[in-house]
């Protein structure tokens, strides 16, 4: 309560004391120090029925909170930060050791000129950077750079300008004899070696085995000597017992690749093909093996040609060269536009590699360049192939009628159904030996006498594959999509010697028997594989195992009577000398691809079988004996 007076300006007098006063009393504002509102309502408060509503609506909601989806209870924890840790690598600090020669008439000439001038800051760094060892010229140079000015900071900082300059120089010259180094063509080779080296270490018993010769075991050598002292006689007897039986069929640390452990003498006995290796990689995989052959003069390098489709259009095609020496990378690679279907080996050039294309291209590779570019293609040509190159071979034919003196050709089967020989000149080009014309098949009237069924058309009969004679080279056959196989000759009027039909679809392959050389035989894709003879227009036998395209067959190059056979997933291997009713091997090489391409290895028993995939399985004969006789 505050109450008012007035201030006593003057001194009251007795009036004034007498004077009435009025006092009046006021209230001041209310301060409040603490409010705690009341958890409890009287039930006679006006708000007492809003509080009973609010009361009423939240016990409902905490009824129906349970499984309700609209409320859920989470705990939320803030992670403190991770400490992360960084680590940097600076460029590496080069140290160098750099000499210099110097004969004594440099050390007497520096010598002197350090005793006539006065030894000054500058000289005194550019000694200990290996500056006395220079020559008098150079020396001379130096001084002359660094007294060009009289003043002291040029002494000083002129030497130091130099020595960055130098380091700086120094680094380039590190770094371009370091980029030298890694480009230079020996350092290519040295890899290349180092590469086969370790490659014949992985697979020396595979290459042995694949070259027929023992495989070199190494001994069991124990850390442990003192099992070996507390071996029992019993023991040293039975091993000195073996070393007795061992020492005449194999000699000492040698074994027979053939031999089995394991199996039973019928086992042992029966035919088999067992799986060596595969040349295949990442470029190869997903591409289909089209054909193989290998080279007239090294039996080790094998080209392989890959093709892949797509369901829109075709991609482009690789022909690789592959040694035995390196089973997982092919020696050399070539890029071709379209997908590659033949590719040969020339005889008279072992390193020309001719390769066809499905675009109907042909090209001419000399595989001992590392260029992927072509050696001769026939972009050029005028008379190039309007369909694809299915088949090409480099074929040796007498000059003239002189004789002896024989000419390598380049002979080359097309689907726009043309035989063509391609002359190897400043570029690729081609003259037409044949072309193949369709037959109309006329069907006979009952009471009609059978008519000729050769009346050619102008349609073309699409060439699918060849063979020219193992002894007359003027001598050839040619196979169609019609499923008629011709026998053609290079020379003279007549043409087409002989028409052999036997097949109701394409024919994908025709091989002359290297040994019988009046045989041959026919694959299809109407599922079966015909043997011919050359004087007879009717089949000899059919042979037919399974329901499922031949795709390509090779007689054996060790006997008259063996030929093997693929049939999608499946490799076939016939004996005539054992059956002509089933095959003496039927093997399934993998099961997740088709087999496209076959070929025999030479002067060896192996089998080379190329699939779709873009694998190709290099697989060992086992127990497949050649019969005396070399006619069928």
């Amino acid at each position: 309560v505050q109450v008012g007076q007035e201030e006593m300006e003057e001194e009251l007098t007795e009036a004034d004391l007498d004077q009435r006063v009025d006092i009046y009393l006021s209230e001041t504002d209310t301060l409040w120090m603490f409010d705690m509102p009341s958890v409890m309502v009287s039930v006679e408060a006006e708000d007492a029925g809003r509080v009973l509503e609010r009361n009423e609506t939240y016990v409902n909601i905490c009824k129906t909170k349970a499984g309700s989806e609209r409320f859920e209870e989470r705990m939320v924890q803030t992670l403190t930060g991770a400490a992360k840790n960084k680590e940097v690598q600076c460029e590496t600090i080069i140290m160098e050791d750099k000499g210099m020669m110097v004969t004594s008439w440099d050390l007497d000439n520096s010598l002197d000129a350090s005793e006539i001038e006065p030894p000054s800051r500058a000289e005194g760094f550019g000694a200990t950077t290996g500056g006395s060892s220079k020559s008098p010229t150079a020396r001379e140079q130096e001084q002359t750079v660094s007294v060009s000015s009289d003043r002291d900071n040029t002494l000083h900082f002129c030497p130091v300008f130099i020595l960055l300059k130098q380091a700086h120089h120094n680094a380039e010259e590190e770094k371009c004899h370091s980029e030298a180094i890694l480009t230079s063509e020996n350092l290519k080779q040295d890899l290349v070696i180092m590469e086969r080296i370790l490659m014949e270490n992985i697979f020396q018993p595979k290459l042995a085995a694949y070259r027929q010769i023992p495989v070199l075991i190494e001994p069991n050598i124990t850390s442990d000597r003192g099992d070996t002292a507390t071996a029992t006689e019993e023991d040293e007897e039975e091993e000195h017992d073996k070393e007795k039986k061992d020492e005449g069929k194999e000699g000492k640390g040698l074994i027979d690749p053939s031999m089995k452990i394991n199996e039973s003498p019928e086992e042992d006995a029966a035919p088999r093909l067992e799986q060596l290796w595969s040349y295949m990689c990442d470029l190869t995989s997903g591409h289909s093996v089209s054909s193989m052959a290998w080279n007239k003069v090294n039996p080790d390098l094998l080209a392989i040609g890959y093709r892949e489709f797509d369901s829109k259009d075709q991609k482009k095609g690789l022909a690789c060269c592959w040694s035995l020496k390196n089973p997982m990378w092919p020696e050399r690679i070539f890029q071709c536009d379209h997908g590659v279907t033949a590719v040969d080996f020339s005889l008279a050039s072992p390193n020309l590699l001719a390769v066809g294309t499905s675009s109907g291209s042909v090209a001419v590779y000399d595989v001992r360049s590392r260029k992927d570019a072509a050696f001769l293609d026939s972009s050029a040509s005028l008379n190039k192939h309007t369909g694809a190159v299915w088949q090409l071979r480099w074929v040796e034919q007498d000059r003239g009628a002189t004789g002896g003196d024989k000419k390598e050709k380049l002979m080359c089967i097309s689907a726009d159904g043309r035989v063509t020989e391609w002359l190897i000149q400043q570029r690729l080009d081609c003259i037409d030996m044949m072309k193949l014309r369709r037959t109309e098949k006329e069907k006979k009237l009952p009471g009609e006498k059978e008519r000729k069924s050769e009346a050619p058309i102008s349609q073309q009969a699409a060439g699918m594959c060849f063979d020219f004679h193992p002894e007359d080279t003027d001598i050839y056959l040619a196979g169609t999509d019609e499923g008629h196989i011709y026998q053609c000759s290079c020379s003279g009027k007549e043409q087409i010697l002989g028409t052999y039909r036997g097949h109701k679809g394409p024919v994908y392959r025709v091989a002359w028997n290297p040994s019988s050389t009046d045989m041959f035989l026919s694959c299809s894709a109407d599922w079966s594989t015909i043997l011919w003879h050359r004087d007879s227009q009717t089949p000899l036998l059919t042979f037919s195992s399974v329901t499922a395209f031949v795709h390509d067959i090779m007689w054996s190059p060790k006997s008259a009577f063996i030929f093997a056979a693929v049939k999608e997933s499946r490799v076939e291997i016939w004996d005539l000398s054992v059956s002509i009713f089933n095959p003496v091997i039927s093997h399934t090489a993998n099961p997740e691809a088709n087999l496209m391409s076959i070929l025999f290895a030479k002067n060896t028993n192996c089998l080379l079988l190329g699939d779709s995939l873009g694998g190709v399985g290099v697989w060992e004969l086992f127990n497949l004996d050649a019969p005396g006789g070399n006619k069928v």
